[in-house]
């Protein structure tokens, strides 16, 4: 089987987008992570730059590891200077990175414009910052900046750009479409004409998503004879992203025969999008294929029904491949099939013709009418199940809850006070508490009224809260133009513990009720969820 080397840019190219920053600290845990995924390069930044990347390197060295080589990163010498004087190739020769990377000019418009300098000048700074650093590392790679820019406005000088690179010692030119505007046909023919003109020569790419075909060129590149694909996980990157490696390495391994990673590694590439989404404080994008949440999910009947029968008649792969897993979602959407199959997940194996499956589908068209959204809150899902079988305990009731928010004149924020009465066992507990806005006031008051009855609750925490007004459901009440501040809201709350995550659900007007309503699911999950534990293991002793 053929192989292609990834090299990973996500820890240069990829801070360079706008809302990410990574400490060295941030760094060296991502670089253990793609090291353990497989890739063969990674790049850990520019040691010339700042502090951080120069650190990096220093505190990389304390690392062993067992795929990856780490690279550095920098540019050709200053046109005035020489390749011996130049700071930053002195910065990456002292980084001690046994990789180094450098980009030169190989569109004549920035040669003269961005650089100020002459085009046989520039092909000297390209020539003589390689052969420099060629002594002092074990591979030496050439960026070819705005290669695909550069070929379509000077042909004769790209391609001498990259023959100079080759003569200093290069053993990768790169090829890069660093405006990500050149679209595949032409792009095809660029990397044919580079070919042509140099023979054996070996070439990456390096390519970036402005036209939104960043994987189909990075793919149509290896196919034409690349042996190095640049990228970043996820595709983060300046302005639109860069090559999304979370989709270039399946589709090569899978779809194409290629090896990118070692054997046995690939199904660690929905993990480790999702750690480095969670390093970089981003949600990883729900759609993004592989390794996505909705890659594998499924909502319709009809399709839920098929994939149940075949998943290949839905599914391009097995979900399992790249780590991922299928999902059964349930809307107004579903079918019978929906239910059946989201009960087999929570232990329950149903007839399709069991009245509770038509009871089920029936309360669950209903309530998704209502703006309730199973899809993505699973635990009021799973609770909703267990209280149409009736296999639910009651832990609590709300019988009444107050929140009051009370400001002054000149006071940074309002204090606000949430009162509850709750029923448990027979017996009411009445109790108060303030908190930080009405949902946490409110949160703290039921933990205080429950907590002498279930401790446990203490492990629980609220991770994320989400809330969405619901315009396309309307009231007789409502202007014509729609509902406005009047309109429904769904709130979304993710609670956790030691164990696990869990997702609920409320709707209403009234965010406050909404958001009760997703608390108390919350609460009951966490009881349920507990409970259940405890029973298996039970069983299981």
């Amino acid at each position: 089987m053929r192989r292609v080397s990834i090299y990973d840019t996500t820890l240069r190219d990829g801070t360079q987008a706008e809302d990410i920053s990574l400490t060295t600290e941030d760094k060296l845990r991502i670089a253990l992570k793609l090291d353990e995924l497989g890739v063969a390069y990674i790049e850990g930044g520019w040691p010339g730059s700042n502090p951080t990347d120069k650190r990096f390197f220093q505190e990389i060295q304390n690392y062993s590891f067992k795929n990856a080589a780490i690279a550095a990163f920098g540019s050709t010498h200053a046109h005035r200077g020489t390749a011996a004087t130049d700071p930053n190739l002195k910065a990456l020769v002292e980084s001690g990175a046994p990789v180094v990377t450098i980009f030169g000019k190989s569109w004549d418009i920035h040669v003269t414009e961005a650089l100020g300098t002459t085009l046989p000048r520039n092909l000297e700074l390209v020539g003589d910052s390689l052969a420099f650093l060629r002594p002092h590392v074990k591979e030496l790679f050439f960026d070819a900046e705005h290669f695909f820019d550069g070929f379509t406005a000077n042909p004769d000088y790209a391609l001498a750009v990259l023959k100079k690179a080759h003569e200093a010692g290069a053993d990768v030119l790169v090829l890069c479409d660093t405006n990500g505007g050149t679209l595949p046909g032409d792009f095809r023919r660029m990397v044919e004409a580079v070919t042509t003109a140099l023979p054996g020569v070996a070439f990456g790419v390096h390519a970036h998503n402005d036209s939104g075909v960043a994987v189909a060129n990075s793919i149509e590149a290896v196919v034409l004879g690349a042996c190095q694909v640049q990228g970043t996980i996820n595709g983060y990157g300046e302005r639109c992203g860069n090559a999304n490696l979370c989709s270039i390495i399946p589709s090569l391994t899978l779809k194409c025969g290629i090896a990118c990673l070692p054997e046995g590694k690939l199904p660690l590439i929905t993990p480790t999008a999702h750690f480095v989404s969670e390093m970089v404080n981003q949600a990883p994008p729900s759609n993004q294929p592989y390794v996505g949440d909705a890659a594998f999910a499924h909502k319709g009947g009809i399709h839920v029904s098929a994939v149940v029968k075949n998943p290949r008649t839905y599914e391009h792969i097995t979900p399992e491949t790249v780590g991922n897993a299928r999902r059964v979602l349930l809307s107004d959407l579903s079918g019978q099939s929906n239910i059946l199959y989201k009960a087999r997940e929570f232990g329950f194996d149903l007839d399709k013709n069991d009245p509770f499956v038509l009871e089920l589908l029936s309360t669950i068209k209903e309530r998704e009418a209502m703006g309730y959204e199973y899809s993505a809150a699973e635990a009021s899902y799973e609770l909703l199940l267990n209280r149409v079988l009736g296999r639910a305990r009651s832990y609590f009731t709300v019988t009444r809850y107050r929140v009051l928010d009370d400001n002054v004149y000149d006071r940074a924020e309002p204090i606000t006070e949430a009162t509850v009465m709750i029923k448990v066992g027979g017996r009411i507990k009445h109790t108060a508490a303030a908190g930080m806005g009405p949902v946490n006031a409110l949160d703290k008051a039921i933990r205080k009224a429950l907590r002498g009855f279930y401790p446990r609750l203490a492990e629980m925490r609220l991770l994320d809260f989400k809330v969405r007004v619901l315009s396309g459901l309307k009231r007789d009440d409502c202007e014509p133009g729609g509902c406005g501040t009047a309109s429904h809201v769904r709130v979304l709350v993710e609670c956790g513990d030691a164990a696990k995550r869990w997702v609920t659900v409320g709707v209403s007007h009234n965010v406050i009720e909404a958001s009760f309503q997703a608390m108390e699911d919350a609460i009951n999950y966490k009881l349920f969820s507990d409970d259940k534990a405890k029973l298996t293991k039970a069983l299981k002793g």
